[in-house]
């Protein structure tokens, strides 16, 4: 199949096999795992999923891929379409209605949209057992960035705060059609624990970490001065003269903890 990728869904369709296989091979999908595919696309990543664990569920919005991904994975093994946007797909109820604890998900995401998904898949993280993802490295630097780096940010707080952070390895543009403008990566997130998560409310925690980043280059008693004071956060045992890229994700979890809801 060679649909014309469409602009308006950000598509850039995998063909080049060695990374197709790099990937399939870093997922590992065996006959028990219940595998979600993100955008399968011309079925470049789902037709060897497939053919791994047997059954296979696409979460597909281009209506004009669907026909022919469904022709294709017949003989290959069990494929269910949920024609939907990937927002709108409640994860937890999927793995309910299928009835298995968690799920593993994977997919090339939509570059234009690639963090409401990612923050979309964290909200139902205790539903999912990994993730996969193709995104843009530029995405995947900042989603395991240290305190300190340049690209160091609120994904890269909430990310490593829900989940252990896994870059893989770059795609290059040419193993895409039509080639992206930017070099791609493969990165492996795996849910933590609910007993390793922040023990702070999630809202007020998100509050602070998007207030602090919001003017990061205030010192954090200038940028978060409508959330806390500065008695505040010198009780979280943080300077409130440090900016928003020198603190690590545990700082914010302290100044969740004392600040007022």
């Amino acid at each position: 199949m060679n649909a014309r990728p469409k602009k308006s869904f950000g598509q850039h369709f995998l063909h080049e096999k060695r990374y197709i296989e790099r990937i399939v091979s870093a997922i590992s999908p065996r006959a028990e795992d219940f595998v979600v595919e993100i955008g399968p696309g011309e079925g470049a990543l789902t037709l060897p999923l497939l053919a791994a664990a047997g059954k296979l569920t696409a979460i597909e919005l281009d209506t004009d891929l669907i026909p022919d991904l469904k022709a294709r994975a017949a003989s290959v093994g069990e494929l269910n379409i949920i024609h939907s946007d990937v927002l709108k797909v409640d994860f937890t109820a999927l793995a309910h209605r299928r009835g298995v604890e968690r799920l593993r998900v994977a997919g090339n995401l939509p570059y234009y949209i690639s963090s409401p998904i990612l923050f979309h898949c964290v909200e139902h993280a205790r539903a999912i057992q990994d993730m996969h993802f193709m995104l843009q490295k530029e995405v995947v630097d900042r989603m395991a960035a240290e305190p300190g780096s340049k690209v160091y940010g609120r994904l890269s707080v909430m990310l490593q705060l829900a989940c252990r952070v896994e870059p893989l390895f770059t795609v290059p543009p040419g193993a895409f059609r039509p080639p992206p403008k930017v070099d791609s990566a493969v990165v492996r997130l795996v849910p933590l624990a609910p007993e390793q998560l922040p023990d702070a409310d999630p809202e007020r925690l998100y509050t602070i970490v998007k207030a602090a980043f919001a003017q990061r280059r205030k010192t954090l008693s200038n940028a978060l001065k409508h959330v806390m004071d500065s008695s505040a956060i010198i009780a979280a045992d943080v300077d409130p003269k440090a900016r928003a890229e020198t603190l690590s994700p545990l700082d914010y979890v302290r100044l969740a903890k004392v600040a007022i809801g």
